[in-house]
Order: C-alpha cells, then structure tokens, then sequence
C-alpha cells in the first residue's frame, strides 16, 4: 500500500499538532526529515526539515515499528508545535518525499484491513471522537476494547453449535437419536432470540446516550415552561412573560445533569392555535414529543383546565418517561393528583427552587446506564441483528416441520448477519460507506 499521510489533529492554534505518517516508507521518510535514525518507542527530540534542508521545526517524533502499530504498518508520528503553518509545512514534506495525503478514515481502513480491530472497533472510534457525554464514552471505550465484538462471537459460536447438531439430525436420520436433541436445539435457539432482542431494545433505548438524550417540556400557555428551561441552565434564555403564547416556536439547548449531556427543548404552549404561526408552533411542540427520550408536562399548581386534559390525552399512549411537573407551588397548591394516573409527580417553583425536578431527571437517566449490557452504537449493527433475528424466526417453522436442510440455511443467514458487526462479508461497499464519514488523519 502506499505510504498516507495526514495531519491527525484540528485546525487551530494549540500547544501540540501531530501529524501522522503511515506505510512501507514511512520510516525512510522520517528519516530524510530529521536526518537521522530513530529508534522504535521512543520519544526522541528532533530536528524537522523540509526538501531544501531548511529547518522546519524542533519536535518530539515516535517511531511504532510494524506490525506493533495501530495499522499494523510503519507509523512515524511528528509531534511539532502547535498552530496551522508549521503542521502544514510538515505534512507537505511528507508529500513532498512521496507519501500521498490519506483520505477520510483510511488510517483505520486500513488497521481493520490489517487485522488490527474489527469493524465494531473502527465505528467504536469514530463515535468516541464525536460522542459528547461521558456515559457514551465510557461505553465506546468498553466497545473499543472488543466488547461488543466479544459478544458477537459468542452468539456466532452458539449459533455454530446448534447447526453442528442440526448437522448429526441430518447425517443420522435413519439412526435412533434421543428425542431430546431436538428440543435441546429449540431450546437453545430460544436463548440466543432472547438475548438478540434484549441487547435491540436496550441499543434503541439508549441511543441518547451517545448523542446526549432529548427532554422535551410541554404544556398549556402560561404555565412556566420557560422559566424552568431558565432555571435549569442558570440564565435567560427563554423570554418569560405572563402573556399566554409568548413562546411561538421550540427552543433547544444543551444543559450538563450528572454525567449525561441533555438536549432540553422548550416547546410552544399547547392550545387551540389562534394564528397560523401559533399554529406551525403547537404542532412543532408535538413533534418535539415524538423525539424525545423524557418529557417534562407542566401543569399549574392552582389550575387544571381542558387545555390539561387534551395535553394529558396527548402523552397517554407514548412510550416516553413521563414526568409530571407540578409548578407555582409558591402561590399554593390546589390540584387532583388522580389525574396523572402512575406518573411521577415532582412539586417545585420554577422562580424559587427546581432540585426536586434536577433530581428526579438525574436518576431517570442514570437508570438508562447499563454498564454490563451490550449496546449497538450504529445503524449498521442494529440491521445486522435485525437480519439475524429474522433469520431466526423464519428457521423456527422450518425445525417444527422437519425440514432440517432448510433449517440450516436459515441458521447459516443468521450467522451470516450477526458476524456482519464485526467481519461483513460484502468488503468494498461497506467499507467505503463505513470509512468515508471519518475524519482526515484518523
């Protein structure tokens, strides 16, 4: 392969700027831009310049011989300082002396090519450099060091194991089997079904936490749902006004509760539209339930009115965790909580005091937290059990009837689809669609 290069750290100015070489020649052409050798792990003060043996700059340069490297090939790493000319220059030397500028992800292409991570690794990477909670990079970490790879192929050897006695079924049929292997085989596929679904639901649920979940609050006009998206992120963000439908349009912001990142939206309050604006913001506010992994529903402390009832008719058949948010205590509270069915009810001031809310919402997310759960972090692994899942139940009508050849197959397609999270079998479409959202230089 060629030798790549690229400058593996963000444009700016900064303390440090890495810029990263990769390939058979690597080490040559660390060599004739130091003017020196270089010897394996260790950190060694250099000298840098370019083709006119003109000085460059002085930086620390690292030299990972192969195959002990992240691609598994040569890797020189030029640690210059920090700001956009000098790693500019260098990564032009580098070309300048035969490397060719590395395309998006093409330093990971390349070490899931060379054996060095799977393919549940190279996505664990490119989420953790864009993953903005903790929650999510301390799973993509676990992932990173082969988690969720280590899960696949236990389900894959499972699923070996049961066409391995579908096999014996086949070859003896003539023979006197004991009838319990057959319900061992339905036994055991039940297992695998199960565990396959949990680890779906559970990768849905916990989408957010990669991404920072949504909380959508709700409510009639004039209830306080601005003044409490203020006092969660500690300003005036929201204009606050006794004037209902002062709030004509979502309003998104990201707040830190615990270890989670949050989305929190303030949504128009939900009424029979006056105007068509009014209108296009109820139905936003709507929508805003729709994606949102916890909704806040506001309601007055000294007021319960048709406005509540639509409202509460709206969440009823959601799947969301529900909190209800009783607000305005300070003024007394007066209100059937009947109403709100098993839905946690949290009584606070949106002027005085929101801790109840702040509580409340922390341990809703902290119970998202599994850490000894597997969790697919892609669209692509989520239709790889999908497929396998399918696979499954096609198979079961098929074991049922007898028909073990056929049996086989369907168990063949859901090893096929299961080992796609780790080792897919169609390489170039995949891999290009895989790699190409990386960045430049990792």
């Amino acid at each position: 392969m060629d030798t790549i290069a690229a400058i593996s750290t963000p444009n700016g100015v900064g303390a440090i700027s890495i810029v990263r070489l990769s390939g058979k020649s690597a080490y040559d052409i660390a060599k004739k831009i130091t003017n020196k050798d270089i010897t394996p792990r260790i950190a060694t003060l250099c000298k840098l310049y370019d083709k006119n043996d003109e000085l460059i700059d002085i930086g620390i340069v690292i030299y990972f011989k192969a195959p002990n490297s992240f691609t598994g090939e040569d890797i020189v790493e030029f640690q210059c300082h920090g700001g956009v000319a000098v790693s500019r220059i260098v990564l032009e030397t580098l070309l300048d002396y035969g490397a060719r500028a590395a395309l998006p992800g093409e330093f990971t292409k390349r070490a899931f090519l060379n054996g060095k991570i799977d393919a549940s690794q190279a996505e664990a990477i490119a989420k953790l450099i864009e993953t903005r909670s903790r929650e999510g990079a301390k799973l993509l970490s676990r992932q990173l060091d082969g988690d969720l790879g280590n899960f696949v192929n236990e389900v894959r050897e499972k699923l070996i194991e049961i066409m391995a006695y579908t096999e014996v079924f086949i070859d003896y049929a003539e023979e006197d089997l004991p009838e319990s292997l057959g319900y061992e085989i339905e036994e055991r596929l039940q297992k695998i079904e199960s565990l396959l679904k949990h680890t779906l639901e559970v990768s849905k649920r916990r989408e957010g936490m990669l991404k920072g979940y949504k909380i959508a609050i709700i409510g009639k006009p004039n209830v306080g749902k601005s003044s409490i998206l203020n006092a969660l992120l500690n300003r005036q963000r929201a204009i606050v006004s006794d004037i209902a439908g002062t709030t004509r349009d979502t309003i998104e912001e990201d707040i830190q509760i615990g270890s989670h990142l949050i989305r929190i939206i303030d949504t128009a309050g939900i009424r029979a539209a006056k105007d068509e604006i009014e209108k296009i913001g109820v139905e936003r506010s709507k929508e805003a339930i729709k994606e949102a992994d916890i909704v806040l529903c506001v309601f007055d402390a000294n007021e319960f009115t048709k406005e509540d009832e639509e409202i509460l008719d709206i969440i009823k058949n959601t799947d969301k965790d529900i909190i209800i948010v009783i607000n305005k205590i300070d003024k007394g509270i007066n209100i059937d909580y009947k109403k709100f069915n098993n839905y946690p009810v949290v009584k606070i001031s949106a002027k005085t005091d929101i801790t109840p809310l702040v509580e409340k919402l922390k341990e809703i997310l902290d119970s998202y937290s599994g850490e000894d759960e597997h969790v697919l972090i892609s669209t692509r692994q989520i239709k790889a059990v999908e497929k396998a899942l399918n696979a499954i139940d096609e198979s079961k009508e098929f074991l049922t009837t007898g028909e073990l050849e056929l049996f086989s197959y369907q168990i063949q397609d859901a090893i096929k689809a299961i080992s796609e999270i780790t080792k897919p079998f169609e390489y170039d479409e995949m891999l290009d669609k895989m790699f190409g959202s990386f960045c430049v230089g990792k």
